[in-house]
């Protein structure tokens, strides 16, 4: 989770010793995090062993969960019967902590069926979430993403009530307009900041 349920407790006063909420407001950060991932095309979580298929003939990957700590293997399949093959002495460079350049294709030619060959990279990568000590080498969530994740949390929490609401008249010739939206302006402008290139 993008953020822990002590800093969301924090942020809408509601006591530590109020459990009341806790279990709504877990699923709440749980579903957050999980459009944040959606909204930006990546994992943003830190993964172990994280498996991203890609062309055989590509030799720019652009990482699904970064930044990017090390890589593992590369692997090749030609076909199901003798499936996925490990590669060894692949020569690479991990550029911007988010790309893997290959200094030449997994496989040159397809295979002896004319279909073409699938590669795949195991890697660990991503950020370091809340509540965690990051190790040498690993990198803690950002600031502004946690505190996206909890000011997006606390909106849905204090607005609940209203959702599916887009006008409500409370008295006489008074009526409240409700904004579409359902992710905050300025939680859209951060995830912006943080979303995965197109491949």
């Amino acid at each position: 989770m993008l953020t822990q349920l002590s800093t969301v407790k924090a942020r809408l006063a509601i006591a530590t010793a109020d459990t009341q909420y806790d279990t709504l407001l877990t699923n709440t950060i749980k579903a957050v995090s999980a459009r944040f991932d959606k909204e930006t095309r990546r994992t943003l979580a830190r993964t172990v062993a994280i498996t991203q298929e890609f062309a055989g003939d590509d030799t720019e990957i652009i990482a699904a969960c970064y930044p990017i700590e090390s890589v593992t293997r590369f692997e090749s399949k030609t076909n199901e019967t003798d499936g996925w093959i490990e590669q060894t002495n692949v020569q690479f460079l991990i550029r911007r902590a988010c790309i893997i350049s290959l200094s030449q294709p997994l496989s040159f030619q397809p295979s002896a069926s004319y279909l073409p060959p699938a590669a795949r990279v195991i890697y660990d990568g991503g950020y370091v979430l809340p509540g965690t000590t990051p190790a040498t080498g690993q990198t803690p969530l950002p600031d502004d993403l946690e505190q996206a994740a909890v000011e997006q949390v606390a909106a849905w929490f204090m607005n609940r009530d209203k959702l599916g609401l887009d006008t409500i008249w409370p008295h006489a010739g008074t009526y409240m307009n409700f904004t579409p939206s359902d992710l905050l302006r300025e939680v859209r402008a951060v995830l912006t900041r943080y979303q995965r290139w197109s491949q």
